[in-house]
């Protein structure tokens, strides 16, 4: 008996699919020649096509309609990725195709980067990096200072989604003396930290922002003009979410006037385009969205999609099912 076909619309490091591909058929998208519409029918049209997808986010095609209609076996899409905004869950419910996601392996990782955008943005590590490369530092001659840096203990930290990555960014924080606030859909019973009802009230009552909920049509922006007003002038933002939580244009304006401290971005509107204002500042530190990219996540990602796999063959509810309603 042949192994069951999996489709592959996502690329990952090397490696990180070998335990599936000794266990699936792999009809890799990236491995092929053509475009994705012929690509896709030509998988269609195999005597056994396939019945699940692998996705990321930023794939070669939409998760939805289309997709669907290029390959009409789809009865499940897994995604490499803990959020879903590039999955059309309606669609997904109306056509009864599971979904499944990579639950929250992601949230040591991601909340350990976090800490560490923040960190450089406070105390100038990527700056000072550049300072020393240059030839700068003041014992050279011509050389000059950096800008004081600033304590991360005692901040006032509100986190932006006090979920799974926000709660382990939260618990890392308060280990280095910093106030935690945050804002939810909904205040938690089981926290002690100051609850707020808006973005813009959570960011007025805070030193820092930190952006860690979800993309939906609710926190799309979330972080406006507004918010940053509130944030004010001493204020840094550190965004390890989505680059659509936050309004990019309004925090490059706040950057350049001088109205935000700094930022740690970690995830960009129109990725893999950066805007240039932001290459030239030194308050500004970018990483191009690989805070998961750990072998300990790769490893951990590969379980969690082998399971899913062999509780879809075998009928079984899917380890880390999404609902249409998340």
């Amino acid at each position: 008996m042949s192994s069951p076909p999996v489709l592959l619309l996502c690329r990952l490091f090397p490696g990180t699919f070998t335990d599936v591909a000794h266990r699936f058929r792999l009809l890799d998208f990236y491995a092929s020649a053509l475009p994705i519409h012929a690509f896709l029918a030509a998988v269609a049209a195999h005597a056994d096509p396939p019945r699940v997808v692998l996705v990321f986010g930023g794939g070669p095609i939409p998760v939805g309609a289309e997709l669907f209609d290029a390959v009409p076996s789809l009865r499940c899409i897994i995604t490499v990725s803990a959020g879903t905004n590039h999955i059309d869950l309606r669609e997904c419910a109306r056509r009864g195709v599971q979904v499944a996601n990579a639950g929250g392996i992601y949230s040591t990782d991601v909340a350990d980067y976090a800490v560490g955008l923040l960190l450089d943005v406070l105390r100038h590590v990527s700056a000072g990096d550049r300072f020393v490369r240059r030839g700068l530092c003041p014992e050279q001659r011509g050389g000059d200072f950096l800008p004081l840096g600033s304590k991360i203990g005692g901040r006032r930290v509100g986190i932006i989604g006090l979920g799974s990555i926000g709660s382990a960014i939260a618990r890392r924080l308060e280990a280095f003396g910093c106030v935690v606030s945050y804002h939810n859909r909904r205040r938690r019973e089981d926290v002690a930290y100051a609850y707020f009802p808006t973005a813009t009230d959570l960011a007025a009552s805070s030193d820092v922002l930190v952006v860690a909920c979800a993309l939906t049509a609710e926190t799309r922006r979330i972080v406006d003009r507004g918010v940053l007003d509130a944030l004010g002038e001493r204020g840094v933002v550190v965004n390890v979410a989505r680059g659509a939580n936050v309004d990019e244009a309004e925090l490059v304006r706040a950057l350049a006037e001088g109205r935000v401290a700094g930022a740690g971005l970690e995830v960009f509107d129109d990725e893999p385009n950066v805007p240039p204002e932001l290459w030239a500042m030194d308050n500004v530190v970018l990483t191009p969205h690989q805070a998961i990219f750990t072998p300990e996540s790769m490893a951990d990602l590969s379980r969690v999609v082998l399971a899913n796999l062999d509780a879809f063959f075998a009928g079984e509810p899917l380890l880390t099912r999404v609902e249409a309603s998340e």
